[in-house]
């Protein structure tokens, strides 16, 4: 049986993130003996064919082209049904995750969300996936004949297989969603936090909103997100779409450096799925530390300009 994709773009351009999940619904087709069939919506000027991770069809929904989770859900579950899938593969985006539960059921599917592992069996669909806010992982087994995949942005990989995808169009019953957005805030020319691979985030330890050029610098050398913890959203220091934690943006990427978090527990559950933690705070009883991987215990203002210089130094000589 077939397994659909949820292809997302940004700006008419396909996500790190979709990569990852047409890659990953491709070896799970490749463990049920069918295709993989990735959906786009309204215009992409991406040329990048997602055959290449993949995909041996991918087909547009041209008459969908604002966000709408049940316009796009219903779309979804009328193409699994024209197609015949029988799985579906999202990614846990902001937009992935409202969709998934829609999607369950009105395709009358099991939903496994945050997986970080393929399947360990097809059938049964068997999924490892995070538990007990990141703190913990569980294996899930579905009883039903449909299931739902959502993977957490960075914790598959990204594998390209070579090929090409036949295209196809299909147009959506439901057109119009029933809910209507008032207002768009969107945060130009940066990284998405959940699809970065470097992220440097701080807290209350930087005194103040105007201190928070020598964080944006390191990020810049790096080519890393900017993040905050939530007090410093909460009070205005940095925009609400950089707080990351359990109430915020949960992260997964290969480095985070946090400076001047203290680390409570409520930041941890949404970062300590990252690969590589460095916590750099003057406080040498910081609870972050008993999470880190590296710890320096130091004066922000003294460690980071430093580091950034010394990146700088090593980048101009490599």
């Amino acid at each position: 049986m077939s397994v659909l994709v949820f292809a997302e773009t940004w700006e008419g351009n396909f996500k790190k993130a979709t990569f990852e999940a047409v890659s990953y619904a491709k070896r799970v087709a490749d463990m049920t003996g069918g295709s993989t069939i990735a959906v786009t919506f309204g215009e992409v000027s991406d040329s990048t064919d997602l055959g290449a991770y993949g995909a041996t069809k991918t087909v547009n929904v041209s008459n969908l082209t604002s966000f709408g989770n049940d316009t796009f859900a219903s779309a979804l579950a009328e193409i699994a049904e024209a197609e015949g899938a029988s799985s579906f593969v999202i990614s846990n985006t902001n937009n992935g995750g409202s969709v998934a539960p829609l999607l369950a059921v009105k395709a009358g599917a099991a939903l496994i969300s945050n997986a970080v592992a393929l399947p360990e069996s097809a059938n049964p669909m068997v999924v490892k996936r995070k538990s007990f806010s990141s703190k913990g992982f569980a294996f899930y087994q579905s009883n039903r004949d449909k299931n739902i995949i959502t993977i957490i942005p960075n914790a598959i990989g990204v594998e390209e297989f070579g090929g090409s995808s036949e295209s196809a169009s299909h147009s959506a019953s439901l057109a119009s969603s029933n809910l209507n957005s008032v207002s768009v805030d969107r945060a130009k020319g940066k990284i998405p936090l959940p699809e970065a691979e470097l992220v440097v985030s701080a807290g209350r330890g930087l005194k103040g909103p105007e201190n928070w050029d020598m964080i944006e610098e390191l990020a810049g050398v790096l080519d890393a997100g900017t993040a905050c913890s939530k007090p410093v959203s909460d009070i205005g220091w940095r925009p609400h779409s950089e707080h990351v934690g359990q109430t915020g943006i949960a992260i997964n990427p290969q480095l985070y450096i946090a400076v001047g978090i203290s680390g409570a527990i409520q930041h941890l559950a949404g970062v300590n799925a990252s690969k590589n933690i460095v916590v750099i705070n003057k406080d040498p009883e910081a609870p972050f530390f008993k999470a880190a991987d590296y710890g320096i215990v130091g004066d922000a203002f003294d460690v980071v300009p430093k580091l950034t210089a010394a990146i700088k130094s090593f980048k101009g000589n490599a």
